[in-house]
């Protein structure tokens, strides 16, 4: 491995970023923040193309990389309740409340999406472009994309989620495997029920759980439901490890009817309702991957590195998705400002970084399965 001591001929970095959803903007806003100029974030969706996501819980160390960038928690926070009601449900009925507090704060994904892509400077965002390959053109690293252009970077970022174009390049041994339960979504835009304030947790018996919470105009929800790979074909047109992500245009009728069903076996009147009333659903299949052994890979003179799910998909219980890939990308830049500031080794400054964060991603995934385990959830 060659080691980058100093900036060459004195100019800076050049970064690509791969990914557009969370982690692939906050890096690069943590990026240009640090005086960082050639930054550039590629997205393989278009710009037109329909995209979302469920609740995201944001623990301290993450919302404080936010406060950082100047994103008042206002914008993305709707509801400040810090509350976790869980509740044990019999016959369709509450019958033990535990009452937690969670370290942190609940927003959505389109709230946060929104307060990080309007803050992206101009020309920074390309859209519709998709990774096919990552090569070494004298010496240094060249992204190729589907529509053939190349990009050159001293260092690449993928922060391009769980399934992974840049995992499939770097660590392709890694491979997602199915868990054996779906993450069935929605948001009903109804008054939430009994002015819920709080996230809400449901557990009607083992290998079943509904979240409940309130959003801006509504209710999300997740109802967490086991289904075989073939059921999961059937009801969403593909293999889970294909199919990360069932858009609404995914949902068949008998998926809905599937949850539909649950809930009025499974859950109190009021929350039943609430999924029948939700027009627009979606599904994750809930996967696992073996865990990393590293995040740094050389690349002729140059690196690329693995971040957020890119490098560790971790099941939705543990609530370490988002904080994983913000608390990794303000790692990053820390070692790349001490090389841009005081020129300090790079290839050194990376495996440091990786030394501290690579331990918290692989505690991440280890975690998910004992808690399904716990649950009820899951392959057995």
């Amino acid at each position: 491995m060659t080691s980058t001591a100093r900036p060459v001929s004195g100019r800076q970095l050049r970064i690509a970023v791969v990914g557009g959803s969370i982690t692939g903007p906050v890096t690069a806003l943590l990026l240009l923040h640090a005086g960082f100029d050639e930054v550039t974030v590629f997205e393989a969706a278009p710009e037109s193309a329909p995209r979302g996501g469920g609740l995201i819980g944001l623990e301290h160390c993450a919302l404080d990389v936010l406060d950082r960038l100047g994103i008042a928690q206002h914008e993305f926070v709707a509801h400040d309740s810090e509350a976790v009601v869980q509740m044990t449900i019999r016959d369709r009925h509450p019958a033990e409340v535990i009452r937690r507090t969670y370290p942190g704060r609940n927003t959505t994904w389109s709230l946060l999406h929104h307060a990080l892509a309007r803050r992206l400077p101009a020309g920074v965002l390309h859209t519709g472009m998709r990774v096919t390959a990552l090569t070494g053109q004298a010496g240094q690293p060249v992204l190729r994309f589907s529509d053939r252009h190349t990009e050159l970077a001293d260092l690449v970022v993928f922060a391009d989620g769980r399934s992974s174009t840049g995992r499939r390049l770097l660590d392709p041994d890694r491979t997602l495997r199915y868990a054996g339960y779906v993450a069935h979504r929605g948001i009903a835009e109804v008054t939430p029920p009994s002015g819920l304030r709080d996230f809400l947790r449901l557990q009607p018996c083992p290998g079943v759980q509904f979240n409940l919470a309130p959003v801006p105009d509504g209710c999300d929800w997740t109802f967490y439901l086991g289904c075989t790979s073939a059921e999961y074909a059937q009801r969403f047109g593909a293999d889970p490890t294909r199919r990360v992500f069932a858009l609404p245009r995914h949902v068949s009728t008998a998926a809905r009817t599937h949850v539909d069903t649950h809930a009025d076996l499974l859950l109190p009147a009021e929350h039943a309702a609430i999924v029948h009333a939700t027009t627009t659903r979606m599904a994750v299949p809930v996967l696992d991957i073996t865990p990393p052994e590293r995040m740094v890979w050389p690349v002729g003179t140059g690196h690329a590195v693995l971040l957020g799910d890119a490098l560790a998909p971790v099941r939705p219980h543990t609530a370490r998705g988002a904080n994983n890939g913000i608390e990794q990308a303000a790692g990053l830049v820390a070692a790349l400002t001490q090389h841009r500031k005081y020129r300090a080794d790079l290839t050194a400054a990376l495996h440091g970084w990786q030394r501290r964060h690579l331990p918290a991603a692989v505690a991440a995934v280890h975690r998910g399965p004992e808690i399904g385990h716990r649950l009820g959830l899951g392959i057995r």
